[in-house]
């Protein structure tokens, strides 16, 4: 049994990870301040003995003896993390600092939860871990890259000079049951347009393009991460290659929910990447093979029957 700290632990991804720990009994504090995460994601694990919820914000220090600590912490969509940008920038600067001062105070193993928008919008396709990015550093979302991008940078650079036992991974599209149903993010305003038969917004042509991978996969990815030898640290990239257009999706969504919804145009916001792949070569040969295993529309199925239970 490890002991396991969660940062963001009641938010969409949080949640399943915390739910994967204790399956694979391990002790786990989620912690969370509960901006876009949620009590409901995680109240079937109160019961356990082995799980213990916690109010915190990573901005501050938090002190407990842990084994590992998953650094989940930091809104991950635009509507999110773009209302309040200062508090995004330090709850993911800041929120590293405290994270990786408590690993180096009880030698504990840390992951960062990074993301593909450190490439921003890429010149590279697919994009590998080698690729340094194409991020406009004063744009709408460079709160959210930015922070991420420097959260990195202060891993390694613990790891470098303090010995700090690290890892990181830069998630692609995620979608599942769990997801906030105002988040902003393509798969959840999709679907919830769909299933109220309210026109599905594309931005642009739609014919900018995603790669999305469901929950489980994600997961599964970061677990073999964490449990790798001390000397990969990563970045590696976690999502899945194939690739779909915003049309597509929408048409994919439409006939799953069999909604009478039509598809309508808007102007494209700023600053976003027209192109998201990634290079899973890495993930593959080090994580145990892994590879995403759960297809889109599978995996759409399990989110679409969330949401009709929740609206």
């Amino acid at each position: 049994m490890q002991r396991v700290l969660v940062t963001g632990g009641a938010g969409f991804i949080g949640s399943h990870l915390c739910e994967r720990l204790l399956n694979e009994e391990n002790e786990v504090i989620c912690l969370d301040n509960f901006f876009t995460g949620h009590k409901s994601n995680v109240a079937h694990l109160m019961e356990n003995p082995y799980f213990e919820l916690v109010r915190h914000d990573v901005t501050r220090p938090f002190f407990a003896e842990v084994d590992q600590i998953y650094n989940l912490a930091c809104p991950a969509s635009p509507v999110h993390y773009q209302y309040n940008p200062i508090k995004t920038i330090k709850t993911s600067v800041m929120g590293a600092i405290n994270m990786l001062g408590l690993a180096k105070r009880v030698n504990a193993k840390i992951l960062q939860a990074s993301t593909s928008e450190v490439y921003g919008d890429p010149t590279i396709h697919p994009q590998p871990e080698t690729y340094w990015g194409n991020v406009n550093p004063i744009g709408p979302r460079s709160c959210y890259d930015e922070g991420k991008r420097c959260s990195e940078s202060l891993f390694i650079n613990y790891y470098k000079q303090n010995n700090v036992r690290i890892k990181i991974i830069r998630i692609f599209n995620t979608f599942g049951p769990r997801m906030n149903t105002n988040d902003g993010r393509v798969v959840s305003n999709f679907i919830v347009q769909a299933l109220n038969n309210k026109n599905i917004t594309i931005y642009g042509k739609g014919k900018q393009t995603r790669s999305f991978q469901y929950v489980d996969d994600l997961i599964n990815g970061m677990i073999r991460m964490m449990n790798t030898e001390d000397d990969f640290i990563g970045p590696v990239n976690i999502g899945n290659p194939k690739e779909f257009t915003m049309l597509e999706l929408a048409e994919i969504i439409i006939k799953l929910t069999g909604s009478q919804s039509k598809i309508i145009h808007l102007p494209l916001p700023q600053d976003d990447p027209m192109q998201r792949k990634p290079n899973i070569n890495l993930a593959n040969q080090h994580l145990n093979n892994w590879l995403p295993k759960i297809e889109l529309k599978d995996g759409l199925i399990k989110t679409i029957d969330y949401f009709k239970n929740i609206l």
